[in-house]
């Protein structure tokens, strides 16, 4: 999983530009209006809804937007009907590959997932060809250079997480989904610099990615994550972070 989350912080570090910030938005207003619609507008009651607000603020989202996001989903303003989807493939090299989508037209979406997958070398499964290497997990980034290392791990165990790695600057800390809320909410009572906080599919076990199928994969990833519909796209593979590093630079 170390690839997976070098390559992931590449990018957020690369995606500046007012047409990456317009999709981020576009895609954390979609997350927002469908976390009030199927749990109500009330984030103190609604844990996937205040999850996304968090997104939407780290993103610095206008908060009018975000009001509007919020009342469309509990029937206040008309908006889209978006229905939430999960599709399944494999990248070249075997590495499995899982992607949420929300979605106003799944007969749009399946097509336009399923040529990125041909495009790049990779294949579009049927529903559960993939969904078995994955276990939904709480995922909590925090600032590794702003905590001790040790401090932060007991917080974090005596809140129930279950596990806690260092990736470059960044402590990932992985809990049971129904944990993540009690857990971050203890972080940050300590005052832990919380970057991220979200309910993931976490692979349980992994795919040694190298020679022409390391840009390949990156290159489909980096396509569905592109896609106006893909809220997010998780995968197995392991790619050394020295290979990353190369493609990034290329």
């Amino acid at each position: 999983m170390s690839g997976h989350s070098r390559w992931s912080q590449i990018k957020r570090k690369k995606g500046k530009t007012d047409v990456q910030r317009g999709k981020v938005f576009s895609k954390i207003l979609r997350e927002v209006t469908v976390a009030a619609r199927n749990g109500g507008g009330d984030p103190k009651a609604n844990m996937r809804l205040k999850a996304a607000i968090e997104a939407a603020r780290a993103a610095n989202l206008p908060s009018e937007n975000l009001k509007r996001a919020i009342q469309k989903g509990t029937g206040e303003l008309p908006g889209e009907a978006y229905e939430e989807i999960i599709y399944e493939g494999y990248a070249p090299g075997g590495v499995a590959v899982l992607i949420r989508v929300l979605t106003d037209n799944r007969n749009r979406t399946a097509p336009e997932v399923r040529h990125l997958f041909e495009k790049h070398g990779g294949n579009m499964g049927a529903s559960g060809s993939v969904a078995w290497v994955f276990e939904r997990k709480g995922v909590i980034q925090v600032d590794a250079e702003k905590m001790n290392e040790d401090d932060l791990l007991a917080v974090a165990l005596d809140a129930g997480a279950q596990d806690m790695r260092r990736v470059e600057k960044v402590y990932e800390i992985t809990t049971g989904p129904a944990e993540m809320e009690t857990v971050r909410s203890a972080l940050e009572a300590r005052r832990a610099p919380v970057l991220e906080a979200a309910v993931a599919f976490v692979p349980q076990s992994t795919v040694r990615v190298e020679g022409k199928d390391a840009p390949a994969v990156l290159r489909l990833i980096e396509a569905l994550e592109e896609q106006e519909d893909v809220q997010a796209v998780y995968a197995n593979y392991d790619i050394p972070d020295e290979v990353i590093e190369a493609i990034s630079a290329a």
